[in-house]
């Protein structure tokens, strides 16, 4: 479990998710990030595990939970940004945003029983069939419940007749690479390891503390684009549309559509527009020799890389491929939020862009 750091009611509502669990779900362990645990540890009377090794999670953690604002989400996904399999994240929205954050925490019971009950896995195959006539087969995938009174039913998997919602938001595959060609050698966290990491939101390239605009050539599919001179370049996912990429002047692309943007920071050229590509369009930034500073820095959602980018070395990028079916890779499961029964629920993204992001709101209006 991860929560938003030094937030006292975050901390209490984490104490109070972890003694639901405990006590309805008690063949459930629960795993805490080292600061988290801490915080917890002495108001719960049962025991709790935690982990500072990175390399173990893919392995232990079945489901993620996220108690904070989109900065947190981010950071779980970061966890598992060196391996395939990121296990489902159920997210509760308690930030300033929560754009990304699909529950409120006054929901939680029935959040963690719609995970727990689906027996489900990530990898789960969904079809369209006539006994399942409401399966969607798209990233986004909903099935409606054919089964009543299951709430009754305590730690037995319903699979397929249980209602579930996943939005599987696409990541970039993101390597550093010196000027021989070479893989930048890694640190000691996810953001700085050796070879490809994945992120889930954008990786950027800014001139930092660097007084002069930066120059950056642009390859697309292996050949010449553009040379960039910016205060910096942002190759964003359908999710980090939202983020960064939108306040440089990037378009918003709903996360169902597989791509990958491309949008420059304060261009001096006001033609430079955000381009939209397939997510499989491999994509290269390199530090010209035209440069006048010498090291740009490079972040991976967010995460300033502990080693920039030098003139003649390069930042490779491509949407990362997603493997369906019984070897299910790729991608982020974000466990959503299914209409209730009878009820109508607006869709999760379009209600982002009305209630937080103000989406053509009008001046002069409450």
């Amino acid at each position: 479990m991860i929560k938003k750091k030094g937030v006292p009611a975050v901390t209490e509502s984490l104490i109070q998710y972890a003694r639901h669990i405990q006590s309805e779900y008690s063949d459930v362990s629960l795993i805490f990030e080292p600061d988290a645990a801490s915080e917890v540890e002495s108001s719960l009377n049962f025991p709790i595990y935690t982990t500072s090794s990175y390399a173990d999670l893919p392995a232990k953690v079945d489901m993620t939970t996220t108690l904070g604002g989109d900065g947190t989400i981010l950071h779980a996904s970061s966890l598992f940004s060196t391996t395939p399999h990121v296990p489902p994240i159920l997210s509760f929205s308690m930030g300033t945003l929560g754009f990304l954050g699909e529950w409120k925490f006054d929901e939680h019971k029935r959040a963690f029983r719609e995970v727990y009950m689906s027996g489900a896995e990530a990898g789960t195959p969904f079809y369209q069939d006539q006994k399942h006539p409401h399966v969607q087969t798209s990233d986004e995938s909903t099935i409606e419940p054919s089964v009543t009174g299951w709430s009754s039913v305590r730690g037995k998997s319903m699979g397929p007749n249980r209602s579930s919602k996943v939005l599987l938001r696409n990541r970039l595959k993101v390597g550093v690479y010196d000027a021989a060609g070479e893989p930048l050698d890694g640190h000691d966290t996810p953001q700085n390891a050796g070879g490809d990491v994945h992120a889930m939101n954008e990786v950027i390239i800014h001139r930092g503390k660097e007084a002069h605009l930066a120059i950056i050539e642009v390859f697309v599919g292996g050949r010449f684009l553009t040379e960039a001179v910016a205060d910096g370049m942002i190759i964003s996912t359908p999710t980090g549309s939202t983020a960064y990429s939108l306040s440089s002047g990037g378009s918003i692309i709903h996360p169902l559509v597989s791509s990958l943007m491309l949008t420059p920071i304060c261009p001096r050229s006001l033609s430079f527009r955000p381009l939209v590509l397939p997510a499989n369009t491999p994509i290269t930034l390199r530090l010209s020799e035209k440069n006048r500073g010498r090291e740009l820095e490079v972040s991976i959602d967010g995460r300033r890389r502990s080693r920039g980018v030098g003139v003649g070395m390069e930042v490779r990028v491509c949407g990362e491929e997603i493997t369906k079916g019984g070897d299910w890779g790729g991608g982020v499961p974000c466990v959503m939020r299914g209409a209730k029964s009878g009820v109508e629920e607006d869709d999760g993204w379009v209600g982002g862009l009305n209630g937080l992001l103000k989406f053509n709101y009008p001046f002069g209006e409450e």
